[in-house]
């Protein structure tokens, strides 16, 4: 599953805790000084990891456990770091003891302006980020802002009078993570769209539902290699569509480079997509991405999609390269007025790949009995569930496994809240 997000906030702190405190005498380590420098240093670290972060390079998503598990890090960071720089705020981390010099010499004008600017900086970034009421196509172009004003942040330690310098230990390790930031930043800005894996594609099908839509998508150059139950990011290359959205890849790798996708319209943009999608639009699909995989020890699977969280299983249920699908239920929830795919459709898909089916509409309790059915036949530390759906049915899941006694980290499931 990856670094955990208190694995690594935690260490971050203590990484930037131990170094700093080697900077200054120990007599004045339990000061609030002190606390206040280690506690900015730590803002600035953690400031510098979210800008890594961002940058979805592969090797870091691989260490994190998948891209959703970033973002859901990468918002935490913030949170955190805006925490500690509000007591740096407040508390001086200046003493008359300390061998206190800046790493750049400004005016003092320009010393404490920068000083203003960044807790400023900071406070718009998470701000900004935590704001659900801003609208997507906004809060993204004011979220790019980032990279920008941690350069902001960067400037106001190298000009702060600290007694970290540039090559003592703590001055090292900023000025590693400040400089990979500034470079996953940059990356993320300019580059991004020119290097990152991916391919221009051209919609070639369309089929509606309700409140849906299917897409089938073909290779006009660059096409990428992914596995089943990975996501991408689309963007329509027409206006109004353009901002890159994540939708779980609904079909499984096949010879011509074809990729199908089924989105609800939930918010301003899925709504503006079904309407204006047609054949022959062209887009760009930025992936692959996450870690959604099966279970490769277990003795039961339970796979549970509700709505378009059946994408991922029906991806599964495509891919011929997919083994012992004889010990997998899928239990599809959905609702009679808008199921889509149909529940037919879905029944014979898996009933040609040699999966379970059960289906689930809304109010029904076929999701409570087949996991309680599934720890009468074997033992339930065997059983792995995958879940795609939202959060209210996610918590339900979770009692029905602690209330049939099958461990809590016997699921796995992916965050598709980005913001």
């Amino acid at each position: 599953m990856g670094v955990k997000t208190w694995h690594t906030i935690s260490v971050i702190v203590l990484i930037t805790a131990v170094t700093v405190l080697m900077q200054i005498p120990s007599q004045t380590w339990a000061s609030s000084a002190s606390i206040s420098l280690i506690l900015g240093a730590a803002a600035l670290a953690c400031m510098a990891v979210a800008c890594i972060l961002a940058s979805r390079w592969r090797i870091v998503e691989a260490i994190f456990g998948g891209l959703d598990r970033i973002y859901e890090l990468h918002k935490w960071l913030g949170i955190w770091a805006l925490i500690f720089v509000a007591y740096h705020f407040v508390f001086k981390a200046k003493l008359g003891i300390w061998d206190s010099a800046p790493i750049i010499e400004m005016s003092k004008y320009w010393t404490r302006m920068v000083r203003q600017l960044s807790l400023v900086a900071l406070g718009l970034i998470v701000v900004l980020a935590l704001n659900r009421n801003i609208p997507y196509r906004i809060w993204r172009w004011w979220h790019k802002l980032s990279g920008p004003l941690f350069v902001i942040v960067i400037l106001h330690w190298l000009s702060f009078e600290s007694p970290i310098t540039l090559a003592s230990p703590a001055g090292i390790w900023l000025a590693l993570l400040c400089a990979v930031g500034v470079l996953a930043a940059f990356y993320k800005l300019l580059l991004y769209p020119f290097l990152a894996p991916g391919g221009e594609y051209t919609v070639v099908a369309v089929s509606y539902g309700t409140d849906a839509v299917h897409l089938e998508l073909a290779p006009v150059r660059h096409t990428f290699s992914f596995q089943s139950g990975q996501f991408a990011f689309l963007s329509l290359q027409e206006k109004g569509l353009r901002e890159p959205h994540p939708f779980t890849i609904a079909s499984a790798p096949t010879e011509t480079g074809n990729i199908h996708f089924v989105i609800r319209a939930l918010g301003d943009y899925t709504q503006q997509l079904r309407e204006q999608i047609k054949v022959g639009m062209m887009a760009n699909v930025y992936a692959p991405h996450g870690r959604f995989k099966r279970a490769e020890q277990a003795q039961r699977e339970i796979w549970i999609g509700a709505g378009v969280g059946i994408s991922p299983f029906l991806s599964w249920l495509n891919d011929k390269t997919q083994k012992d699908l004889g010990r997998a239920c899928l239990v599809y929830c959905f609702d009679p007025a808008r199921a889509f795919p149909s529940v037919e459709r879905v029944q014979e898909m898996a009933s040609d790949a040699g999966v379970w089916f059960m289906p689930n509409p809304t109010g029904g309790d076929a999701l409570a009995v087949t996991i309680k059915q599934a720890v009468t036949e074997v033992d339930p530390t065997h059983v792995q569930i995958s879940f795609c759906g939202p959060k209210g049915l996610l918590k339900r899941v979770q009692q029905l496994m602690k209330e049939s006694n099958i461990p809590e980290n016997n699921i796995h499931y992916e965050f598709f809240d980005f913001r």
